[in-house]
């Protein structure tokens, strides 16, 4: 699906989505009709033992359908349309990628048949709220730590909640800017006690509020849309990334830009810190991660190559041996940090990423599949050396 920029938003083409579910997973295909493409889209959930004996993680029955999963993936290769700001940004880079070869499996996928139960979140009026709540909001992101959870809309809403408390705590639109999207979140602990939250907007602004008094306490301008921010262990420096090549590290308490990271052919969308605070990676729409060491931003530490499109999400595990990395659709690539992010491990699957996310404790892996038909929540626990258990849990 091809990411397209336009009113306010980003949105997806669907021509050669609508193409490929007809050719092969629909009744234009030819070879299934309407009651066994309904068979067909009854998935059930696979479990590790299921994937080990054969059955696809995401449910899809490749015996059933016109085309191979091998030939399918080629089709994909060749036909997704990453979409660029800058043409041609991606091929620009290929020269200057190493393609890291595949290594160990750190995560094995495992089926955790423990329910999870839903947290439904209300706009409705709140005291404080300059709206006094909202209606019919179109959510763009969310962040959650500890039992806190922020949400931001299209349209600049913001809202914050306790997980352990009914109702909502607090909301607001932050801005009324034509171009208001609110592109990021990230919530955090505060050298001054308690926590605080950034927000990035595409009114370019990035915006830093506490969650005791919903008091803002800073608004950083740029001269461009802000797309992801992060803030360093340390609590000193900010990676901010957006519609523009370069990326910037600012002072954390006033804003001013200390280093620029130069190196991207296209705008970024998403940022990291490792967890030891010297180290930061940028995800671009060239298809590349970048990663980068504050000691020395001449150039990057590795640029890493994607398969499709640009790199939307980035996660660094709690103990820095892992750095995650989520393509828009169909791969989510995990590096060995100690070996110089000269080892990974390539998840293959179908269908665009919604979001990858981390368990605290770096057991678990989860990746957000939004598709028509295979739409799924995948988790990948960490391999041990009793691995093999898993299949007993």
């Amino acid at each position: 699906m091809k990411m397209k920029h336009g009113d306010d938003f980003y949105y997806m083409d669907e021509d050669f989505v609508d193409d490929v579910e007809e050719d092969n997973y629909g009744p234009a295909g030819g070879d299934v009709d309407a009651d066994e493409y309904d068979m067909l889209t009854k998935v059930t959930d696979t479990s590790s033992a299921q994937a080990r004996k054969g059955k696809d993680i995401q449910g899809i029955p490749w015996e059933r359908l016109n085309v191979t999963r091998e030939k399918y993936r080629l089709t994909r290769l060749e036909q997704y349309k990453n979409y660029e700001n800058i043409p041609a940004s991606g091929d620009a880079v290929d020269k200057e990628c190493k393609q890291v070869e595949k290594g160990g499996n750190y995560y094995e996928f495992f089926y955790n048949t423990r329910s999870i139960k839903p947290t439904i979140l209300h706009f409705q009026k709140h005291p404080g709220s300059l709206l006094e709540g909202f209606t019919q909001t179109q959510i763009s992101t969310l962040a959650v730590k500890d039992n806190f959870m922020v949400v931001g809309g299209f349209q600049g809403e913001l809202t914050f909640k306790n997980l352990n408390r009914k109702g909502v705590a607090f909301c607001t639109r932050i801005t009324y800017d034509d171009n208001a999207i609110t592109n990021a979140i990230e919530i955090y602990d505060s050298l001054r006690g308690g926590i605080n939250f950034m927000a990035s907007n595409n009114d370019c602004s990035l915006r830093e509020y506490d969650t005791e008094r919903f008091q803002l306490l800073n608004n950083f301008r740029f001269p461009w849309p802000v797309n992801h921010t992060s803030i360093s262990p340390d609590q000193k420096l900010i990676a901010v990334v957006g519609d523009h090549m370069d990326g910037l590290l600012v002072n954390a308490q006033n804003g001013k830009t200390i280093a620029t990271a130069v190196g991207h052919r296209d705008y970024s969308f998403a940022s990291a810190w490792h967890p030891e605070g010297f180290i930061f990676a940028t995800g671009n729409q060239d298809k590349t991660c970048r990663v980068w060491d504050i000691r020395n931003l001449s150039m990057p530490v590795a640029t890493l190559k994607g398969n499709l499109g640009a790199v939307r999400s980035l996660r660094f595990s709690s103990d820095g041996q892992f750095m995650v990395v989520a393509e828009p659709a169909d791969f989510v690539h995990v590096y060995n940090t100690r070996s110089g992010f000269q080892e990974r491990q390539e998840i293959d699957f179908f269908g665009e990423i919604s979001g990858v996310s981390l368990s605290p404790d770096d057991e678990s892996l989860y990746i957000g599949i939004w598709d028509r038909t295979y739409a799924s929540l995948l988790q990948y626990n960490k391999r041990h050396a009793y691995g093999y258990l898993d299949s007993y849990m």
